[in-house]
């Protein structure tokens, strides 16, 4: 199986690193840095501190790229055989552990904004919209760990 993941609008360079190291954990083939999503390095190529700090190098094993258009970019990976998978709490989500998926699948797995989410451009596009259960007050998850929950699932099913 192979993963790709796009990360969209995190504002977070913690989160962003942490996403990249477990990328790297997961063998997650690469990351679509899309919005606002800062990149490993900055305008002058020097290193983000905040996020290298997180990511612990992973951002050098990890290859990236940074997109101007989320949609183009879904779109192209459509074209390319890729099921796109949204994670995202909505009424027509599908838990993440009851997806089917096969080992030869390609796998486009797109996480969003830390306060927003993803916005209903992107979730009209996606194949599935997989959901974490919750079960506490809070309701939610940090983007990074939902990240790392639904890749691990899906590099071990």
């Amino acid at each position: 199986m192979e993963i790709i993941t796009i990360l969209y609008n995190i504002r977070s360079l913690y989160n962003v690193g942490s996403i990249f190291r477990t990328a790297d954990a997961a063998g997650v083939k690469k990351l679509y840095l899309t919005g606002i999503t800062p990149a490993p390095t900055d305008v002058f190529g020097r290193p983000r501190q905040q996020l290298t700090k997180v990511s612990l190098g992973a951002e050098k094993y990890v290859e990236w790229e940074k997109v101007k258009s989320t949609g183009l970019l879904i779109d192209k990976l459509k074209k390319d055989r890729y099921k796109i998978l949204a994670i995202e709490q909505a009424k027509n989500a599908t838990t993440y552990y009851k997806l089917k998926i096969k080992r030869q699948d390609k796998i486009a797995l797109i996480v969003g904004s830390e306060v927003k989410g993803l916005p209903k451009s992107i979730l009209n596009k996606a194949d599935k919209i997989l959901e974490i259960p919750m079960y506490g007050r809070k309701e939610s998850l940090n983007v990074s760990v939902a990240f790392g929950i639904v890749a691990f699932h899906l590099v071990n099913h």
